[in-house]
């Protein structure tokens, strides 16, 4: 599999999704989408509301339970924002999975979003 801008180049098959095959598979790169897309996003929506994050980092977990398909998405985010409350960081973190690109194009599949501050 090659991406169009060359950003990644490698093996993509059947034995990466469900066996001990190199490479990446469909699940992994909607995970990655989803966590740079929620990060670019709170980082966006923190800094709107005058909160600028020193640091973001997501990651995103896809299950995958044959044969329903992708079932859910646990989003794990920890920002390092100075001067910020938790309540305050806990609005914007979930409001920010509500309405990031990704999150709306996956929406069919339950969201989960666990943020930390600090």
């Amino acid at each position: 599999m090659r991406l169009g801008s060359g950003a990644y180049e490698g093996p993509y098959s059947f034995a990466s999704r469900f066996e001990s095959g190199t490479g990446t598979n469909p699940e992994e790169l909607i995970a990655a989408a989803h966590a740079g897309c929620y990060t670019m996003a709170l980082s966006s929506n923190l800094g709107k509301a005058g909160h600028t994050p020193t640091s973001i980092e997501t990651t995103a977990s896809v299950h995958l339970e044959p044969p329903a398909g992708i079932t859910r998405i646990e989003l794990v985010t920890r920002a390092v924002v100075p001067d910020l409350d938790d309540a305050t960081f806990q609005k914007i973190a979930d409001e920010t999975k509500d309405t990031c690109p990704v999150s709306k194009a996956l929406s069919a599949v339950e969201i989960t979003l666990t943020a930390q501050l600090g």
